[in-house]
């Protein structure tokens, strides 16, 4: 197991990928903190991490407020006595507007997404990588995407949010470096899901054409004519928290299938 015996904290552990991450770690050996919001979603996380064998902490978080990231930091520590894998994948819910479009209650909107993914991804690096610099090292694996890389109608707020933290891991890197922590992005594109799936229904009755034309057309874009899914976003995760990368920091791996080469 690649992660044996070592301590990981995720925030933004909710259903879907922050699940399986959290699965995926504890099957590798990692003893896993959980934080998201959500205190009954945690719950049911942290017993899928028991259920691999591991221990499994949950801190409900909001990661954009100060105290509540350095009382998850200090929970952690209280618990663990370290941190060696520190998985920041915390990001607001996005809805699409364009910037022009926007009223003053989605300016505040637009002005939180950011603060959630930028600010958040800052916080919980600010308060847990001391740890690992005193311990001589740690991984540190911020999950970003492909809108960081490229703009799209109507996404400014997720794609402004991610961008910063994609910047924010190469100063982080370069800061953390000397002291044996690596700070590393993971930039998925689409994911498989029921909400893409959904997407892609809305955009096919917009065009009057079937489901399927529009998947077909999509896939077929992609070089691998795949669409990835959250076991291969976890496994890229778990290849940046582990020692098979250990000379590597401030990269971004992309998990796309193909969708966008960089």
């Amino acid at each position: 197991m690649t992660l044996e015996g070592k301590i990981a904290v995720i925030t933004g552990a909710g259903p879907g990928l922050g699940r399986t991450l959290a699965v995926l770690l504890a099957r590798e050996g990692a003893d896993v903190a959980l934080a998201a919001r959500t205190g009954s979603t945690l719950e049911t996380i942290a017993a899928a991490v028991r259920a691999e064998g591991r221990e499994a902490l949950a801190v409900p978080t909001d990661v954009a407020r100060p105290d509540q990231v350095r009382r998850l930091a200090d929970t952690v520590i209280a618990r663990f006595g370290r941190v060696d894998v520190l998985v920041n994948a915390a990001f607001p819910g996005t809805h699409r507007r364009n910037v022009l479009d926007m009223d003053e209650e989605y300016l505040e909107r637009w002005r939180s997404a950011v603060e959630i993914a930028a600010y958040g991804t800052l916080l919980s690096c600010r308060y847990f990588a001391p740890h690992m610099v005193a311990a001589g090292g740690g991984s540190i694996v911020n999950l970003t995407s492909m809108s960081s890389r490229t703009g799209y109608a109507g996404r400014s707020d997720y794609a402004a949010g991610k961008a910063a933290v994609h910047l924010l891991s190469h100063c982080l890197a370069d800061e953390l470096g000397p002291s044996g922590v690596r700070v590393n992005c993971v930039a998925p594109g689409w994911i498989a899901s029921e909400v893409l799936d959904e997407w892609m229904r809305a955009r096919a009755e917009a065009e009057g054409v079937a489901f399927e034309d529009i998947r077909a057309r999509d896939v077929g874009a992609m070089a691998l004519r795949r669409i990835a899914t959250e076991e291969d976003v976890a496994r890229a995760v778990l290849h940046l928290a582990s020692d098979h990368s250990r000379s590597t920091t401030g990269a971004t791996l992309d998990v796309n299938a193909g969708q966008l080469f960089t």
